[in-house]
């Protein structure tokens, strides 16, 4: 089995990627370095079952692989909104090169969606069959509505040209291999705390958040891509719902009872709460989350303590 990683060098690519060799299956991981780290994928550079190539996703390149796995785009609200029309160009003309190259060499293929797909719902549990309602102008669009585009991009080459497509809607993921320039919060709160540095906490810390182990993850888009499930499913633990000012004073707790809290005005379409609905997974692809934010967040902090 071959497989083509795009994003290979990205926090969840290399997760994915070290799962893979460990199946012994062959990775191409591609990854042009705009936000990946060369560090993830330095131990297999000796590796026959692993190559890099440095590419650019938005420009087209063929590869031949029977699965692709495609991450490649900036998650991270302070990347992505750094350069706005190159995230756009990812989502579209990335997710189009890639699912030209499954069309020539008739792979399977998982793309990695978002729970940002939803925006900011009246609903307390987010169902695949929720439309979303996300600001199409607004800072965070560049991500969500491409997101949601390439989406419908995906299921456009199904419907045309009878790709086996696989659609995965992420949902606040944290865990080993995260940068500390990360920009999302459990990174950030991890990072100021092992620093004593404030926490910077952005609103009154009152808005909700589901989070979800990596390893958990990897086991997800793992199984959807092994089943036969076609449409849009939603990865994520809605089981560890937690107020992002209980977040704060969890981490407090485990690296740095001094470390204060300071509050910023909150960002700009910030969902007020992200809870996936795991229904279809549970019922289509027998998956469920397993490790708690207790136990994940241990495993974090140590992984940014070593490294």
């Amino acid at each position: 089995m071959k497989n083509l990683v795009t994003g290979g060098a990205g926090f969840i690519g290399s997760n994915l990627i070290d799962k893979l060799l460990k199946l012994n299956q062959k990775v191409i991981c591609l990854d042009d370095f705009s936000t990946g780290l060369k560090s993830r994928i330095l131990n297999w550079s000796n590796n026959p079952l692993f190559e890099m190539i440095e590419h650019n996703i938005t420009q087209s390149i063929d590869i031949k692989a029977d699965r692709i796995w495609h991450l490649a785009c900036p998650a991270s609200p302070i990347y992505y909104q750094k350069n706005p029309i190159e995230t756009a160009k990812i989502n579209f003309l990335g997710t189009l090169n890639v699912l030209e190259i499954a069309r020539k060499n008739k792979s399977k293929i998982l793309f990695a969606s978002s729970s940002e797909i939803y925006g900011d719902t009246n609903s307390k549990l987010q169902s695949e069959s929720i439309f979303g309602n996300i600001n199409p102008i607004g800072k965070r669009s560049c991500y969500g509505e491409g997101k949601r585009i390439a989406e419908s991009l995906c299921y456009d080459y199904m419907r045309t040209h009878n790709l086996d497509i696989r659609v995965a809607r992420l949902f606040n993921i944290y865990g080993p291999m995260m940068s500390d320039r990360d920009g999302r919060v459990i990174s950030n709160f991890i990072n100021q705390a092992l620093h004593n540095t404030h926490i910077s906490i952005y609103g009154d810390g009152s808005q909700t958040r589901s989070f979800c182990y990596v390893d958990d993850v990897v086991e997800g888009i793992i199984k959807l891509m092994d089943s036969n499930y076609k449409k849009p499913v939603n990865i994520g633990n809605p089981h560890e719902e937690y107020r992002i000012l209980d977040l704060a004073l969890l981490v407090k707790e485990k690296i740095n009872s001094e470390v204060k809290i300071e509050y910023f005005p909150i960002s700009e379409d910030d969902p007020k709460s992200r809870r996936p609905d795991i229904s279809i997974a549970n019922n289509f692809i027998s998956w469920s989350p397993k490790i708690s934010l207790n136990k994940g967040l241990e495993y974090t902090i140590n992984y940014f303590k070593t490294n």
